[in-house]
């Protein structure tokens, strides 16, 4: 702690402000003489670089500019960018501007004003929500204001969702913010220092740069700062202790001047709550493409089991001119993570009722790093670059011990114990790159954009099995055994490199035809070495089950050619065109001198489709049409069994074709923010060609103990993997919103809900030697359903009763049976000043479930709590008594589904503990704080309730 306080000292020392001589004031208006209040204002010449914004009366105020010519930038929501060149009479110290004029913008759908304030702003594929008339409570982060905004949902652990779709990425001032980690911004930016925000449909690069819309989009939250406070630093730290051996020490400090932005995050603690989600990877230029280089999954983080997390960052923001800016990230995280659970397995099997009642201790320990970086510049006024670099690296220590009891048709068949210890390392790097060059105005134009991305796993396992044989004919003779143990090592490469072409004509006034070149390539090198021992540690030299030596490399590429007529009328856009999509898949399988070739290929003919037609200012429909090839993995495609034990068989097939997704995506919006109503809907249709499904397989095998030499007749699984071309598995999910807004926001109702449709495909059997298994139509339909209320007539009084409703239905056609799994769970959330500086919180939670698997059923009740007290000079100190899960009842029950398996499962959550939070607060800025410093929040969010 000592070094932090030095670092954010040296910090805070060199934070210069230079000093001025002169001020410019002007006013802002549209083309129908009406005040523009908060539009950002940019003012720069060879010795300034200042940015603030126009009050409630249009007017904007530089102070202290240095030079006698300048440049005014005006930009805002819904108008055209504004610049114009100015000088200062000679001997003037404030020079006043005549009125600016700015122009509104044509793609522009709707402003809604509220006494003055535009509330909401709605364009094309963007809704803007001014902060100012929210009623916040002193304390405020971003993650509370979002919970007030119109169709925007946060839940218990921090995940944001718009519209229905979960937000995948934070921008502040339009930016990445630490890499677009959405909890990172959102639980630790103060509210009062926003202007808006801005949820996004993001289609990414090509379309923000070119405005040319391609395949799907995803929710990005834009948050935008007021200017004003551009200039200034802000610091948070708090400390805690609690029962159970709780504790939570966080910092945070945010400096920001003219142009150059540093935030310092800190964290440690045990009360499962993490500062990054690793997850999270940054826009770059090339989307989505390829999976070399790319994490996967968060190796920490979430919330179940009990997880302590060390973390630390660095986010950092300069633009040196209007043409150079350079911003990037480094994140670190050390966590140590204990999950308890319990599944009930339900096998899809033939004529056969098969179970699995598994329990299981996981603890992991690693640490992860990532490092990004984003170069933007734009060397005239028609060309663009960008670079995006990207480092990482992970390891881990993963301890787990499983116990699980197999019954079939009711009889018990085996138990078994396994223990499974783990290391691995996996660097990653990647660099992502575009450049756009506009030969006009009227639309001509081209984008190059490029990515390489590389990564390397290493992983060394040592997995021991000790199964317990029941006699079917006998239930009292006593269990035989298998044992094994096996040492794995494995070496795991892959990258992936594309590049795309895209060049624009426009052929009349509002039509432009669209021409296309896309490659893309992921190459695989993989080597595995396993080696099995028995009970005395001995090797088995004769079992190539448990011994083997595998390396195999692969590529898939793909070459797409495409042409379209793109429109954009004032009611109707459009675009329609076609692609043709070569793929190749290339490589070799090597086991023991034996070399089974991997050659495929593939032609996909695709039409190109997105239309959009505007009912009104304020209600649009969309429809859009992608098409995507999936390669197989690298477990699906490789011929040999891949196995860490001799119950448990995986088996790739080295004649598989790459799959090909069809997605159609139609949105739907209707508002009327003026009398506070808000409707949206969606709905998506998946359909996939030559779908990769599995066939799944449990028979009984005679297997050696190799310590007895015995040999017992065990069950097996097994899973092999073909292409299903007589039927087609699709999937159609939909979502809508309704929001009803009165006397001015103090009442809000929330009406929103869903389904969704998966049609699976897999082939089952209880046969070994079977290589085509009984077909099996899994179907699934999950229906969601929630009321919600608020009751907000000040920031010092929020009440918020609700309740949801999900059922999750399944069906088997192999089974011939149907099964039900639902849920209610009712919720009260609120908080009170109890007086100006004493708040009263609670947040109250009730599961009623119903139809889980045995064992796994629970219905918690879970009640958190607070009482906080603010104290010291400008309410910068705050003391909280927070008390979390008062009934000790949290728990996580979730139901799973696939072609061959059900899966309800349960683990183990934080539960009951009392804490007392510390928290001390400071901020300063150049043009005054916010209103009421004691309004400055917490920073670092606590332990969430």
């Amino acid at each position: 702690m000592r070094g932090y306080m030095l670092f954010l000292f040296s910090m805070l020392m060199g934070w210069t402000v230079y000093g001025q001589t002169k001020s410019v004031q002007g006013m802002l208006k549209d083309d129908k003489n009406r005040i523009v209040a908060g539009a950002t204002v940019k003012l720069t010449s060879k010795l300034d670089s200042m940015t603030t914004g126009s009050n409630m009366a249009g007017i904007f105020i530089f102070d202290k500019v240095k030079a006698d010519t300048f440049k005014i930038t005006v930009s805002n929501l819904g108008f055209e960018r504004f610049e114009q060149e100015f000088a200062i009479p000679k001997g003037e110290s404030k020079h006043i501007i005549p009125s600016l004029t700015l122009q509104q913008n044509s793609q522009m759908l709707e402003e809604v004003v509220v006494d003055g304030v535009p509330t909401v702003v709605v364009k094309s594929d963007t809704l803007e929500y001014t902060m100012k008339d929210l009623k916040l409570r002193d304390g405020a982060v971003a993650e509370d204001a979002l919970k007030k905004l119109q169709g925007v949902e946060v839940d218990k652990d921090g995940n944001v969702t718009a519209q229905g779709e979960s937000v995948k990425r934070v921008r502040i001032n339009g930016k990445d913010f630490f890499g677009g980690d959405v909890k990172t911004a959102t639980q630790n930016l103060p509210a009062n220092i926003i202007q808006k925000m801005q949820v996004i449909d993001d289609y990414g690069d090509m379309a923000n740069v070119t405005g040319n819309k391609t395949g799907d989009s995803e929710k990005i939250l834009n948050i935008q700062i007021d200017p004003k406070y551009n200039t200034g630093h802000m610091t948070t730290l708090r400390a805690g202790v609690g029962t159970e051996d709780r504790y939570q020490a966080t910092g945070m400090w945010m400096g920001m001047r003219e142009g150059e932005q540093i935030s310092v995050l800190g964290n440690l603690n045990n009360t499962n709550a993490p500062l990054f989600d690793f997850s999270t990877v940054g826009g770059g230029a090339r989307r989505g493409q390829g999976g070399g280089g790319r994490r996967g999954g968060g190796m920490f983080g979430g919330s179940d089991g009990l997880t302590k997390i060390g973390s630390i960052g660095l986010n950092y923001r300069k633009d040196f001119s209007d043409k150079l800016t350079v911003y990037g990230s480094y994140s670190f995280s050390h966590s140590n993570n204990t999950t308890l659970s319990q599944r009930f397995q339900e096998n899809t099997l033939p004529n056969i009722m098969q179970t699995d009642s598994v329990t299981s201790n996981s603890n992991t320990i690693g640490d992860s790093h990532r490092f990004e970086a984003n170069v933007e510049w734009k060397p005239t006024t028609k060309d663009y670059i960008k670079i995006s670099p990207q480092f990482g690296y992970d390891n881990s220590d993963v301890t787990t011990g499983t116990n699980s009891l197999t019954y079939r048709s009711g009889a018990f068949n085996n138990s078994q114990v396994q223990d499974v210890f783990a290391n691995s390392s996996a660097p990653r790097f990647g660099i992502s790159g575009l450049y756009n060059h506009k030969f006009n105005d009227k639309g001509r134009n081209v984008f190059v954009n490029m990515n390489f991305n590389n990564a390397k796993t290493t992983k060394d396992q040592n997995a021991i099995l000790d199964r317990l044989l029941a006699d079917p004919n006998n239930a009292n003779a006593p269990l035989d055994s298998i044992y094994e143990k096996t040492i794995l090592e494995a070496n795991n490469k892959s990258w992936n490199g594309g590049a795309s072409v895209n060049y624009t004509e426009p052929v009349s006034e509002k039509g432009k035809v669209e021409f296309t070149y896309d490659f893309n390539k992921n190459k695989y090198d993989n080597s595995n070495k396993q080696q099995g021992f028995d009970r005395a540690e001995k090797l088995i030299a004769e079992d190539p089950k448990l011994n083997f030596d595998y390396n195999y490399d692969y590529s898939f590429t793909t070459h797409k050619v495409g042409a379209n007529y793109l429109y954009s009328g004032d009611k109707i856009t459009y675009s329609i065109g076609a692609a043709a999509q070569p793929s190749q898949l290339r490589g070799d399988a090597i086991s023991s001198g034996l070399v089974v070739p991997i050659r495929r290929n593939n032609m996909n003919w695709m039409p190109i489709a997105r239309f959009e037609y505007k009912f009104s200012r304020q209600s649009n429909i969309t429809v859009n049409y992608s098409g995507t090839p999936n390669e197989p993995s690298v477990t699906q495609i490789l011929p040999f069994d891949m196995s860490t034990n001799r119950t448990s068989i995986v088996i790739g097939n080295a004649n598989l074709s790459p799959e090909f997704s069809h997605q159609l995506n139609v949105r739907f919006r209707k508002n009327d923010f003026q009398k506070g109503n808000n409707f949206f809907a969606f709905v998506n249709a998946g359909l996939t060609n030559n779908k990769i499904v599995s066939l799944s397989k449990s028979y009984f095998d005679d297997l050696i103990d190799y310590q007895t030499g015995q040999t017992n007749s065990t069950l097996v699984a097994e899973t092999r993997y073909l292409n299903e071309t007589s039927d087609k598995p699709f999937n159609v999910s939909s979502f809508y919103h309704y929001g009803k807004s009165l006397k001015e926001k103090t009442y809000n109702i929330m009406l929103m809900g869903g389904i969704s449709y998966n049609k699976n495909i897999g082939y089952v059997s209880t046969e070994k030697d079977d290589d085509i298994g009984q077909k099996n139509v899994a179907r699934n339909i999950v229906l969601n359903q929630g009321l919600m209320f608020r009751y907000n007539p000040s920031e010092n009084l929020e009440i918020n009763p609700g309740v949801r409703y999900q059922l999750n239905h399944t069906e088997n056609s192999v089974t011939n049976r149907n099964t039900n799994v639902s849920s209610w769970t009712p919720t009260l959330i609120g908080s009170v000043n109890i007086t100006k500086t004493t708040i009263f919180g609670a947040d109250l939670s009730k599961q009623f479930n119903n139809g889980y698997g045995a064992g796994i059923n629970a219905n918690p009740f879970v009640i958190n709590t607070y009482l906080e007290q603010k104290f010291l000079s400008q309410q910068r100190g705050t003391v909280r008594l927070q008390a979390f899960d008062l009934l000790n009842q949290q728990t996580n029950v979730s139901r799973t589904f696939s072609e061959s398996m059900i899966t309800d499962s349960r683990t183990n959550r934080l539960g009951r503990y009392f804490m007392i939070l510390f928290t001390y607060k400071f901020q300063k800025f150049a043009m005054g704080n916010p209103e009421g410093e004691n309004r400055f929040p917490g920073g670092m969010r606590p332990p969430r309730m």
